[in-house]
């Protein structure tokens, strides 16, 4: 890169190397001239080196911010890892990217997105609000092949609703009526926000990323202004807390409002209880099974063997009678639905270690995998209309399946290949000969 060029993105997982956390000196000595902010896979903590973390005028001194974590050394140097909320302090320094190269990276998605069989996606914003522009440009330019629901930062719900008020709601190519906010951080960044301490660490039990008053205040408004709500949440008690807040919004909001479909983004770690009140409430767990396998090679190093009993609980909340809908989570997991259909169908870790599953009672069937990827998607954006279904009168969003997933062993699913993706009953995608 040339001199003084931001390195970014990233994606690392220190799992992948034994559990230590990354430092700015690991390396400082081949990125002397260019600031490197490299993001987890997961986007809740990221890796400076040095030289970022003096553009950002990041020292000893400098405080942990709310709902984050500087981590340090023994002395309270900064080691280059900031979690959470700390991660603005480095992202204030770092200059936007171009319109050119965001044009980019959509084509390049969007191109991976129909090759995968994906028809549309939830995009649930990047922070700052800019997501929603950046979409509509690639409309009026017709670069849209695939169907696109933007959600913006939930703090700017009064924006949105005067946006909506002005423009609508977009049509069946790209909406834009949603918004996302954040209760508490990731599991793997050891931020999710439990009722009791980490296994591993048993003075601390993770915490909300967020000030929970205007987050209930937020969440309270946006449903008054009919906008759509879904907020992420890992931990059992940060699930818990934004259960009750939704319950208060409807009781502040009035029931008859309408059909509100408040989604919580991941519902990951769940007690019992809260299981129960998914279905009560009408809450959709808008969940990402590939975590699954993949933090089921870890998990239990940090939570213990019983809150792992309901840690990804599809088979509980679909017995519970809960709407659960599937998605990806990418670029934090594989955008491939068929993955995710094998996860959360057979289970396997990606280590093998578990090839009968991990925490085998909560897997699903293939059927029941399917809905969540197509029926239950429509339903938790409001399209069930139009969408998730093949039948007349509907869009002709269909995928061709070189195998039919139904009857194959569940252990070849996800190798199965992608042959035809139509959208709108236009061919996006076909597979090379």
């Amino acid at each position: 890169s040339p001199e003084g060029r931001w390195i970014r993105f990233g994606d690392w997982d220190h799992q992948l190397w034994g559990g230590e956390l990354p430092r700015a000196d690991w390396i400082d000595a081949v990125t002397p001239d260019n600031p490197v902010f490299v993001f987890r896979l997961d986007g809740h903590m990221a890796l400076a080196n040095s030289l970022a973390m003096r553009l950002a005028g990041v020292t000893a001194e400098t405080p942990d911010p709310a709902g984050g974590e500087i981590v340090r050394d023994a002395d309270g140097t900064p080691t280059g890892v900031f979690k959470d909320n700390a991660m603005n302090l480095i992202a204030a320094v770092m200059p936007p990217l171009a319109d050119e190269e965001i044009d980019a990276a959509f084509l390049a998605a969007q191109d991976v997105a129909l090759a995968h069989g994906v028809t549309e996606i939830h995009d649930m914003g990047d922070g700052d609000g800019k997501s929603l522009p950046d979409f509509r440009r690639q409309k009026e330019a017709g670069r849209m092949r695939i169907r696109v629901y933007a959600l913006s930062p939930l703090a700017d719900w009064p924006t949105l609703a005067a946006y909506v008020e002005e423009n609508g709601r977009g049509d069946d190519r790209f909406r834009w009526d949603g918004l996302k906010g954040f209760v508490d951080g990731s599991l793997g960044s050891a931020t999710a926000w439990f009722y009791d301490p980490f296994t591993d660490r048993p003075d601390y039990s993770g915490m909300p990323v967020a000030d929970l008053d205007e987050l209930k205040a937020d969440i309270e408004g946006a449903d008054a202004a009919g906008l759509h709500v879904a907020v992420h949440a890992i931990g059992d008690r940060a699930n818990d807390w934004l259960l009750d807040a939704y319950e208060s919004a409807v009781s502040a909001n009035g029931e008859e409002i309408r059909s509100r479909r408040f989604r919580i983004e991941h519902a990951q770690h769940l007690t019992t209880g809260e299981i129960d009140r998914f279905a009560h409430l009408g809450v959709i767990a808008s969940m990402q099974p590939y975590h699954a396998i993949d933090d089921g090679r870890w998990a239990e190093t940090k939570i213990g063997p019983e809150r792992i009993k309901t840690t990804y609980a599809f088979r509980s909340l679909i017995d519970a009678g809960a709407v659960l809908t599937f998605g990806s989570d990418w670029s934090v997991a594989p955008l491939d639905p068929l993955a995710g259909i094998y996860a959360a169908v057979t289970r396997r870790t990606i280590d093998g270690a578990n090839p009968g599953g991990w925490v085998p009672a909560q897997k699903i069937t293939v059927d029941e995998a399917l809905h969540a990827y197509t029926a239950a998607n429509a339903y938790a954006g409001f399209q069930e209309d139009n969408l998730g279904t093949i039948e007349p009168g509907k869009l002709a969003d269909l995928v061709v399946l070189a195998d039919d997933v139904t009857q194959i062993d569940p252990t070849l699913i996800a190798d199965v290949k992608v042959l035809r993706t139509i959208v709108g009953g236009k061919e996006e995608y076909r597979a090379e000969e």
